[in-house]
């Protein structure tokens, strides 16, 4: 009997609302970064986009319309479509990476939320 009271003094386990507050605090970071690397990768997205529609409108313009434009087309206007012609290539080749990391992050959240169902974040907007 005496052994059995010092046992109880000697070993205690936090309570549960402890433990889900450092759980809580433990995972929470975790997935406020993924939500926020989402949120930059497709703003990065977006605004790249927009600039490849735009370098897309420019080459258009430069390139003409006639049937033999290229043999009559000012050197410049040849410089100038090369460049565009390379960096709407780089543009192109980053969405595309940007569209397969935003694919991994969102899969890393659907991850988190359901291997952690109890974790309480703030409504973050994103889509599932």
């Amino acid at each position: 009997m005496l052994l059995l009271g010092r046992a109880q003094k000697l070993f205690r386990t936090r309570s549960d609302a402890r433990n889900i507050d450092s759980d809580q605090a433990r995972l929470r970071p975790v997935a406020e970064a993924i939500e926020s690397a989402i949120k930059i990768a497709e703003a990065e997205r977006i605004g790249l986009n927009r600039r490849l529609e735009d370098a897309l409108a420019r080459a258009a313009v430069t390139f003409g319309n006639g049937t033999d434009e290229y043999l009559e087309r000012d050197a410049a206007d040849n410089k100038l479509q090369d460049l565009l012609s390379t960096e709407i290539k780089n543009g192109e080749r980053r969405l595309i990476e940007l569209e397969t990391q935003i694919g991994h992050l969102k899969f890393l959240h659907t991850a988190m939320t359901t291997r952690f169902p109890g974790l309480k974040l703030t409504p973050s907007g994103l889509p599932k």
